[in-house]
């Protein structure tokens, strides 16, 4: 069987990355394109993660007005 197509997961149980969904789903992160990606699944995960708090922060300045950050974050 060929691994062309398939796409690498990243097992947060073991820190293992894995070639197909071979874990249980809340076990793993992905896909990714790449083992390396995959090995990179939480540095991803935080980036994305700081681009999505800012983006609704922004959404929340625009319906709800200018408010102190700290409350935002509730």
């Amino acid at each position: 069987m060929s691994d062309q197509g398939k796409q690498w997961y990243f097992n947060s149980r073991t820190g293992e990355p894995e070639l197909g969904p071979q874990s249980p789903i809340e076990q793993r992160m992905g896909p990714y394109r790449s083992r390396e990606d995959a090995l990179n699944a939480w540095k991803i995960f935080q980036d994305r993660e700081t681009i999505w708090k800012e983006q609704d922060r922004q959404w929340n300045r625009q319906w709800n007005g200018p408010q102190d950050d700290d409350q935002a974050d509730d």
